[in-house]
């Protein structure tokens, strides 16, 4: 066994710095975070052990994550998370039947937002948004009447989730879009040539009997992808409405909850409880998305 692992020792070397690099920010990151959910950690005494005591809190007695961060989080997700996905794949089948020079253009342009959310947040959603007569939107649906007064659309708490969502789908066309063009532009022309024989006439058969199947890797990382950026995202409220935590916690999701515990409270055992919650929610709805694009061989 060990004569077989030496005999390969080459190929390990050229894997050596991705296992490293792995274990160092990942491994270690989550092995700490789990450890530290079992204490009350300050970030300047000594860890304490506590055991299950900070999930019984969080489980049971911490009414903000009860009644504003999980039931936003979830509903973020639910919306953002498969519209984003939809988005992204009709936008990539759509710029895939232009042709010339139009489609990397077009294809630029939707993935340029998700590189620069921060000026995109400056230049356009801010202004777009502003709560006053002025700002674009409230000035178009006050001119065709729609509206009668100004509407505050990141600071009253009916409306920021509204205004989250809506920013945050703009945004969402990221690398799973990418992954999802080069997938569909991959896919076996004589595939389509084969269908068209056996009896596809229009371009919604194709894309469901042959594109589809033929791009479920793309499809699947393009979810795994849509899941995490969901998951992760948590300063888009705080960015629009300019108050943390966010209008009567309209737009407090789980990331927020940790980033108050960990680095306003400074509580990091319980904002580490927070995270293991969040890593064990990502990890069930990554499982989802192999029993829906996965593979056995994958």
């Amino acid at each position: 066994m060990l004569s077989k692992i030496w005999s390969y020792r080459t190929s390990y070397l050229f894997i050596a710095p991705f296992l490293i690099c792995f274990t160092l920010f990942i491994v270690v990151p989550i092995i700490a975070s789990v450890c530290l959910s079992f204490t009350y950690y300050n970030g300047i005494e000594r860890p304490r052990f506590i055991g299950w005591s900070n999930y019984q809190y969080l489980i049971a007695q911490d009414m903000i994550f009860l009644k504003y961060a999980l039931p936003n989080t979830f509903k973020f997700a639910v919306i953002v998370g498969p519209g984003g996905y939809a988005a992204a794949f009709l936008l990539a089948w759509l710029i895939s039947r232009l042709r010339g020079s139009y489609r990397k253009w077009v294809a630029l342009a939707m993935y340029t937002p998700s590189l620069t959310i921060g000026t995109a947040m400056t230049i356009i959603w801010l202004p777009l948004l502003s709560g006053d007569r002025i700002g674009y939107l409230n000035s178009f649906l006050l001119k065709i009447g729609f509206i009668d007064v100004p509407k505050l659309w990141v600071t009253q708490p009916q409306l920021l989730m509204n205004s989250m969502i809506a920013v945050t789908l703009w945004s969402s066309m990221g690398v799973g879009f990418l992954a999802m063009l080069a997938g569909i532009l991959n896919v076996d022309k004589t595939l389509y040539e084969a269908g068209r024989i056996d009896g596809i006439r229009n371009h919604l058969q194709e894309l469901w009997f042959i594109t589809i199947p033929s791009m479920k890797p793309q499809m699947l990382f393009g979810a795994v992808m849509a899941i995490v950026t969901t998951f992760k995202t948590g300063a888009i409220g705080v960015e629009l409405s300019g108050q943390n935590p966010t209008p009567q916690y309209a737009g407090h999701l789980i990331v927020n909850h940790i980033n108050d515990y960990g680095f306003i409270r400074f509580e990091m055992g319980y904002a580490s409880t927070i995270s293991v919650f969040l890593l064990i929610f990502m990890y069930f709805a990554n499982k989802l998305s192999w029993k829906l694009f996965g593979s056995k061989e994958e």
